[in-house]
């Protein structure tokens, strides 16, 4: 057989027919079948031809969008993940409740939220509508996008989008909301950069804090409290499709501007949602009959004061944790705003609530409304310096009993006295003549509290209360006088509040606390061994309990039950602050009321004005009360018939002490009592050394001489009172010597 070459036309023939042409300088080809072969052999290899040349070019495809792919990613660098960081500070109570949210720097409402904290059935909606694949695609749904292209090419529109939750996550944080070929080639992009830096479910928290709803609103977060006043952990049926529906379109189907255009796309959602079995047909009907709501409800404005003071003070901190009870903290918000409304049109009032067990706050109100200009509500008057009226007293009768100057039994006149320039007066502008320091203290007369402190002394007072860890307020230029237990000092609510944790912690006051991470740090230190603070110290165990004692029988205000709580009222002078502060054996309330522009509000009284309110607050802290503490060891309660003779009855300002049927100036001690046992622990803590006992005596002619078990421990030119470190606990006996040879001695107990 011989070679033929066929003619040009031929093999021009059988290459336009998709014929097999071998190469130049190939064998030559086989002889052709017979006749009736030669039509199937020539099919396959157009077959075999037609499979060689499609897969070279999705080969060469695969690689050139390979390499279209890479240059891509190299040229846009990489995604703007840290945008992410830019949410909405948020501010949480002791429980995680929102108490208040602040925009973005860009003012837009972009709460952080976990997948946690969403509605399941949400969750389900959401992947049936936008992507059901989210889980096992790359970022780039490929079925989808070949659906997309198919439709489009049939149909000459887009039928359905192809874009996934990670591609609408791209456009979300990079803020490019193109709509053309080239920008969803850059979407795609992005997606799958995203998915090769985050999991699966840190794109999905993406999504619920970026997608948009309407407005300024963006996040699943945001969207639930402005349009159904709510947290997304629970949502009804029609409220999760809702929200499935708004990124779509979120200006033209926001509920409050376009309420139909939203109720016929909750519609579409619920219909995708039944088809995919993620509800039943029939939740679905119940879901299209719920109303669609019509307006954005304002964001959660809880505690306003001190949530505006601890962004202000932490403004990188995105999650504020403070010790606030929400609950509480609404109910007497509630309470404060109700009960001033009806004193006055500019007055404002103030509460804090303190667990005296932990220091914690539970809550801070500090106007009566916050957004009344009329009533100054943008003033925290929790931290404005104010008179506290009469609400010192009882420091400086505790310091009087700690002092031995005075017992809860013993006599006191109510009667005129003068003080060089300075006449104290009554509030009621009387005179009772002879009562008991219980009940000077109990009825707030003010010549028996001004009586006692001219003994104590201001200075000492004043220092003992520094020490404690207050800072009393004077005005410039100005020394402590005997005004201040009248009021005449400068005291925040939130001052007051700590000296009475003092009271009611018996003697101990505690440092408060509103952040949550102070606490845990504290926590923390005790834990890993680390140095306990020393308790302050403001008065002994036995001389608190004298002051508890007494403020839990006083007068409570109209239709209010007394004997539950221990509480002072207190008005400053000319009617500018009126005061009611309390205690129980868990809670310190502190109330104030007044105009924070410091005027006077003729008729303002701690009694009629605060003590209602704290009353009131203590009946909304409900079951966690509890009952004022038992009488420490050591506690005298007897009457005033069986007092020691110093304690008796006080002595009036230069007046010499009744001994007997006789005026004599008998030389006796008059603190500590004899047979009393007496708190030196260090403020209360048992290891450390014995703190320094003040003596002190009555009576007697100078110099005096004091021993301890016979042995000298001072003398005293110039006063009857020494201070006296003992060096142990225990029992000792106690004596005094003047120049005249006279004595006196007590036996007491020191622990």
């Amino acid at each position: 057989m011989r070679d033929v070459c066929p003619p040009k036309t031929d093999a021009l023939s059988n290459a336009s027919s998709g014929a097999f042409i071998p190469a130049p300088g190939a064998a030559p080809a086989a002889a052709p079948p017979a006749a009736a072969g030669t039509p199937r052999r020539r099919l396959l290899r157009l077959a075999a031809k037609s499979a060689i040349g499609a897969a070279a070019a999705a080969a060469f495809g695969f690689a050139a969008l390979a390499g279209a792919i890479a240059i891509a990613k190299r040229e846009m660098g990489p995604p703007p993940l840290a945008v992410a960081d830019d949410l909405s500070t948020v501010v949480l109570d002791r429980n995680g409740h929102l108490l208040r949210a602040f925009t973005t720097t860009t003012d837009r409402w972009r709460l952080p939220v976990t997948i946690g904290e969403v509605d399941q059935r949400y969750l389900a909606m959401l992947f049936a509508f936008e992507d059901k694949n989210f889980r096992t695609h790359g970022g780039v749904d490929a079925k989808a996008v070949a659906r997309a292209a198919l439709q489009v090419a049939r149909h000459g529109r887009i039928v359905s989008g192809a874009s996934t939750l990670t591609m609408q996550v791209a456009r979300l944080i990079e803020e490019r909301h193109e709509r053309s070929a080239s920008g969803k080639f850059r979407q795609m992009i992005r997606a799958l950069q995203i998915e090769e830096r985050l999991g699966k479910d840190d794109i999905l928290t993406l999504y619920l804090r970026f997608a948009p709803f309407g407005g300024n609103l963006e996040g699943v977060r945001a969207a639930t409290l402005a349009y159904f006043g709510k947290e997304p952990k629970r949502l009804s049926i029609g409220e999760a499709a809702l929200l499935v529906a708004l990124p779509q379109s979120p200006e033209a189907r926001r509920p409050d501007r376009h309420p139909m255009a939203a109720k016929h796309a909750r519609a579409r959602v619920l219909d995708r949602a039944v088809s995919a079995g993620v509800i039943s047909a029939a939740e679905a009907e119940r879901a299209k009959a719920e109303p669609v709501p019509t307006q954005r409800r304002p964001f959660p404005l809880v505690a306003p004061h001190l949530t505006e003071r601890e962004v202000a003070q932490a403004p990188k901190e995105r999650v504020h944790r403070l010790t606030i009870d929400r609950g509480l903290q609404h109910a007497l918000e509630d309470l404060a705003r109700q009960h001033t409304a009806l004193i006055g049109e500019r007055l404002s009032s103030a509460i804090l609530v303190v667990d005296h067990h932990t220091g914690e706050v539970l809550a801070h109100v500090g106007a009566a409304d916050y957004l009344d200009e009329k009533r100054f509500g943008s003033i925290d008057m929790v931290e404005a310096v104010r008179s506290p009226g009469s609400t010192l007293k009882p420091i400086v009768y505790g310091l009087a009993f700690e002092l031995g100057l005075a017992h809860p039994e013993t006599l006191i006149e109510d009667r005129p006295v003068r003080f060089g320039t300075y006449t104290p007066k009554n509030f009621d502008e009387d005179f009772r003549g002879t009562v008991s320091v219980r009940s000077a203290l109990a009825h707030s007369l003010n010549i028996p509290a001004v009586k006692m402190l001219d003994r104590v002394g201001p200075a000492r007072f004043v220092a003992r209360l520094k020490r404690a860890g207050f800072s009393p307020q004077f005005a410039e230029a100005t020394e402590p006088s005997l005004a201040v237990a009248l009021g005449g000092v400068g005291f925040t609510v939130k001052d007051m509040a700590g000296l009475y944790t003092g009271l009611a912690r018996g003697g101990s006051p505690i440092a408060l606390v509103h952040r949550q991470k102070d606490l845990e740090a504290a926590a923390l230190q005790l834990r890993r061994g680390g140095p306990e603070q020393r308790p302050r110290h403001l008065l002994s165990s036995i001389a608190s309990w004298y002051v508890t004692d007494i403020l839990k029988d006083a007068p409570p205000p109209e239709s209010a039950r007394g004997g539950r709580i221990a509480y002072k009222t207190g008005t400053s002078y000319g009617y500018r602050d009126a005061w009611a502060i309390g205690y129980d054996g868990r809670h310190v309330v502190a109330v104030w009321v007044g105009r924070p522009d410091n005027a006077s509000t003729p008729g303002l009284m701690g009694h009629g004005a605060a003590a209602p309110i704290l009353f009131d607050a203590f009946a909304r802290i409900g079951e966690r009360r509890a009952p004022l503490p038992s009488a420490p060891a050591g506690v005298l309660a007897i009457s005033g018939a069986e007092l020691p003779p110093p304690l008796k009855r006080f002595a009036e300002p230069g007046q010499r002490r009744h001994i007997g049927p006789y005026l004599e100036r008998t030389l006796a001690i008059s603190f500590p009592p004899d047979r009393s046992e007496v708190d030196v622990a260090g403020a209360g803590d048992v290891s450390s050394s014995p703190t320094p006992l003040l003596l002190k005596a009555e009576g007697g002619t100078l110099p005096l001489t004091w021993l301890a078990d016979g042995k000298p421990i001072g003398t005293t030119a110039h006063r009857r009172d020494l201070v006296w470190q003992p060096e142990d606990k225990g029992f000792y006996k106690l004596s005094v010597i003047d120049s005249k040879g006279q004595v006196d001695r007590v036996t007491v107990r020191l622990r």
